[in-house]
């Protein structure tokens, strides 16, 4: 059994790299997870682990090492996953609203991710330009193909397997972008929220677009009101965690402002450190001990430099930081409070009439 993928044979140009979190880690770091993986891989033969288990087991590991190589040189770019249905038209307004927030993304320095497919993902790919895409294929008997825009490029991977795809598109990303589509698309997103509102995924902008005057997500969270809000089988603040909209531009400065001032987060052991791109003023700090007092486990914000563990990402070191003792439950709660970070303010901006 080969150690590659069939694309990986016609791209020796691409460069293996050892990566944690969006720097190079040093090798010595990581012979620890290394070994693990070999004694992990060794106890399967005392388990007696049958053959259709080893070979998922086997193309799940190859998969994702590949995609992994794949998408190393471009860890220190901003990526956005954008879903959809392959089975939109050229001639079909979300066809066309795809086309324009991939070009507007692609012009604020984004990658473009999608499934590399036909209708919207292809679509999104033609309004970021091959350049400013990046493609994630499935295999699947009716449906093998990449759409001509990323068809060849090397920032192309190909898939068997759903669950290392989709591992994929949210692991990589910075923000999320769905549009109308069908059962795939509708999991793919509710995939993203589930894993945003139990933390399993560090927080992100999750943007549902329509076309303009479409009714597709209006229906969609008439659905989530009446039905998972009104049963109590979800909070008020989960609303926090995405946003509906039918204008690109609309769509394009939520993901923008969600990092003005914020830029990302990462646990200390029982601390959540928010690294800043500039510092928040003492008022605001103030009014945040308040406003969010609720969702922290002890003690209070504070603002500070780089913890002890955070020196394996000296690239980061200059950045101010917000540090607290997060509950990891309030979810909802922590995106509002990314919001009032970047607002300045932990009052909501006034409604424009």
């Amino acid at each position: 059994m080969t150690d590659s993928t069939p694309e990986e044979s016609s791209r020796p140009d691409i460069e293996p790299g050892l990566v944690e979190g969006n720097g190079i880690a040093d090798s010595s770091r990581i012979v620890d997870l290394i070994e693990q993986i070999k004694l992990s891989a060794d106890k399967l033969a005392v388990d007696r682990t049958s053959r259709g288990d080893l070979k998922i087991l086997s193309r799940t590991l190859r998969e994702l090492r590949y995609a992994f190589k794949v998408f190393t040189p471009y860890r220190s770019r901003r990526k956005v996953t954008v879903f959809g249905s392959a089975r939109t038209r050229p001639d079909e307004a979300t066809y066309r609203q795809a086309v324009a927030f991939g070009r507007a993304m692609a012009e604020q320095k984004w990658l473009v991710v999608t499934g590399a497919a036909s209708g919207i993902m292809e679509a999104g790919h033609v309004g970021a330009g091959r350049e400013n895409s990046m493609g994630l294929n499935i295999m699947l008997p009716f449906e093998q193909y990449a759409n001509p825009i990323i068809a060849g490029d090397i920032k192309l991977v190909h898939m068997k397997y759903f669950f290392t795809r989709k591992l994929m598109f949210v692991k990589e990303c910075d923000a999320v972008c769905l549009l109308p589509g069908g059962f795939g698309t509708l999991d793919e997103g509710l995939e993203v929220l589930t894993l945003l509102q139990t933390g399993k995924r560090d927080m992100v902008p999750l943007v549902f677009l329509d076309a303009p005057g479409g009714s597709f997500w209006t229906d969609f969270q008439q659905f989530i009101e009446r039905r998972l809000l009104g049963a109590g089988m979800i909070s008020p603040e989960d609303l926090a965690l995405y946003k509906l909209t039918d204008s690109v531009d609309v769509a394009v400065q939520e993901i923008l402002k969600f990092f003005k001032v914020y830029h990302g987060m990462r646990y200390v052991k029982h601390k959540l450190v928010f690294r800043l791109k500039e510092p928040i003023s003492q008022e605001l700090l103030a009014a945040i001990n308040v406003e969010f007092a609720d969702i922290i486990n002890g003690g209070e914000f504070t603002l500070g430099g780089p913890l002890g563990e955070e020196k394996d990402e000296p690239d980061l070191a200059a950045f101010p930081r917000l540090i607290f003792r997060f509950n990891r439950r309030s979810l909802g709660r922590l995106r509002l409070l990314i919001d009032a970070i970047n607002r300045g303010s932990v009052e909501p901006e006034p409604a424009k009439g």
